[in-house]
């Protein structure tokens, strides 16, 4: 049992550190600083709801698309790894990785041509797809570090995968609904360490998922 939650709290860590909910508040409240609160918290609750989609999905048809692309675990798992560490490398170094974090130019065209409230409040809820959901939620990143979680065993494990990425949702749905708060307590520099330190344990996790899947090709 001790095992279980062990790993249980391996794989909510290991979301935490990718997806980094703490790091994103500033980027939610950019995003949604011309919205009403009701707008505001459709917005999370759609974009959470869709990443959860998203990593349920990806968790659970992990093995049929292995198959169905001739893809090795072991492959995989070299590939996710590196591309974990890279994501974690530019945390490291207090930058946000283009993989998950597009151009905030980018981020706001489809609010700007909005004509009328209806136009604005649909191009708002918009927001919650694209960038937020992907690929600021469920990023490669995230998708790779959930397949590899839930490919490494039966039911059990998918069941952990998903379980322990819906915890996470919920808390980061607190975190944008409180984001101001959150932030005017914290401070930038605060945020910047906290954002350095989820850099350090992702690129941890991305070298364990490359070694492990260097092990898994070569038979070591």
């Amino acid at each position: 049992m001790d095992g279980v939650w062990l790993h249980m709290g391996t794989v909510f860590m290991g979301f935490f550190a990718i997806m980094n909910p703490i790091a994103n508040v500033p980027i939610f409240l950019s995003l949604t600083s011309e919205e009403d609160e009701k707008t505001t918290k459709a917005i999370a609750f759609r974009a959470l709801f869709l990443a959860f989609v998203i990593i349920t999905l990806f968790s659970l048809a992990g093995q049929y698309i292995f198959t169905l692309f001739g893809i090795s675990l072991s492959a995989f798992r070299i590939t996710g790894g590196l591309l974990v560490f890279l994501i974690g490398f530019h945390m490291l170094q207090g930058n946000n990785s283009s993989v998950h974090h597009p151009d905030h130019q980018q981020l706001r065209e489809s609010k700007e041509n909005a004509s009328d409230k209806a136009q604005a409040r649909e191009a708002a809820l918009s927001i919650a797809v694209s960038p937020l959901a992907l690929p600021i939620l469920a990023g490669p990143g995230t998708i790779a570090t959930a397949m590899s979680f839930s490919a490494t065993g039966g039911i059990g494990e998918m069941v952990i995968t998903i379980g322990a990425f819906g915890v996470l949702c919920l808390i980061t749905y607190g975190f944008f609904i409180s984001g101001g708060k959150l932030v005017s307590y914290l401070g930038s520099a605060a945020l910047g360490a906290i954002t350095r330190m989820m850099g350090l344990i992702l690129a941890v996790i991305g070298t364990q998922m490359a070694i492990e899947g260097i092990k898994g090709a070569f038979g070591i």
